[in-house]
């Protein structure tokens, strides 16, 4: 718990035992605590420059506990401080890498990771890094790391950072596909199914991609892709899988199950078919007995159930998936 102030184990061990006695030797110590008087007297000295412990002045080898609230108060004071300063400086470096990104050359909008421990380490420091958001297409067959050794996942879902995850079937079939679809459900991570995902991905809080760059074995190797249209096109394609795949949840006795795919209901089919017969929202609310508002967000509803951003794009939507008829 004091790894913070910079204590390891025997350190707090010592010090809990010093403050629990008040005062010890450093033979009662050291029997105390199971541990060679050569590495208690080591504790000790480290306790000691810490300002946690010192030597008593009435007694040679008889050791003193600091009062905690005094002496871990001014350590954790100075702690905060060192973190506002670094706080500081990663800010005034992301401000400058911001600048520098502004103007950035094609060739820096790609970074090339090869290397399976490469691959692993800018997997996971690109979710620790997430502030908002991860999404991730998930095949099964895992490039580099699979979901067992993916603790960034659970240490940013810890922190806030929402996950929405398509899971290739699959996965489910894997030995450990279910133990970890368990543990994202019970997370609270959105994870959908679907029969193949087009490739692993992932993107951190839109800002930030990784895709694999070579097949199965070879050399694990992947691409970085930062802020461009290539990112977008690859946020397209997170969304347009996830439009399509089935929402995955955790029922009773942790049963996974699928959910039926999203879909309009028949008011919004009347209401999309009426649009689509040219008429105005108005004349559709009159029309169906219906406010304007209604129609308003219900239309706002479907082009979100969609991901488009425009009224023509989802009446093509509407004709591909079937919910209206042509002509």
């Amino acid at each position: 718990m004091l790894g913070a102030i910079g204590l390891d184990e025997r350190q707090e061990s010592a010090y809990r035992a010093l403050v629990a006695l008040g005062a010890a030797e450093v033979t009662d110590l050291a029997h105390r605590l199971a541990l060679p008087e050569l590495d208690t007297e080591r504790a000790l000295r480290r306790l000691e420059s810490q300002g946690l412990a010192a030597q008593s002045s009435a007694r040679t080898g008889r050791w003193v506990a600091a009062p905690p609230g005094v002496a871990l108060g001014a350590l954790l004071t100075q702690q905060r401080h060192e973190l506002e300063q670094a706080e500081l400086a990663a800010a005034l470096l992301a401000e400058e890498y911001r600048a520098e990104a502004a103007e950035a050359a094609v060739h820096d909008l790609v970074e090339v990771v090869t290397g399976a421990s490469a691959v692993t380490h800018r997997f996971l420091q690109l979710q620790l890094g997430a502030q908002e958001e991860v999404c991730a297409l998930v095949t099964g067959k895992p490039i580099a790391v699979s979901g067992m050794e993916n603790d960034a996942e659970e240490q940013a879902a810890g922190r806030g950072v929402r996950y929405r995850v398509v899971l290739e079937r699959e996965v489910l079939t894997l030995p450990t596909g279910l133990l970890e679809l368990s543990a994202a459900l019970g997370r609270e991570e959105r994870v959908r199914v679907a029969d193949r995902v087009p490739t692993k991905l992932v993107v951190a809080d839109r800002s930030l991609a990784m895709v694999p760059l070579t097949g199965r074995g070879a050399e694990p190797a992947a691409i970085v892709v930062h802020a461009s249209g290539l990112l977008e096109s690859l946020m397209g394609l997170f969304e347009s899988v996830w439009r399509d795949a089935l929402p995955l949840r955790l029922g009773a006795g942790a049963q996974i199950t699928e959910e039926e795919a999203p879909g309009p209901d028949v008011m919004d089919l009347e209401i999309l078919s009426l649009l689509l017969a040219g008429m105005t929202d108005a004349s559709v609310a009159k029309q169906l007995d219906l406010g304007l508002r209604t129609v308003q967000r219900r239309v706002k509803g479907l082009m979100e159930l969609t991901g488009v951003t425009t009224r023509l794009q989802l009446g093509w939507h509407a004709y591909e998936k079937g919910w209206v008829a042509r002509g």
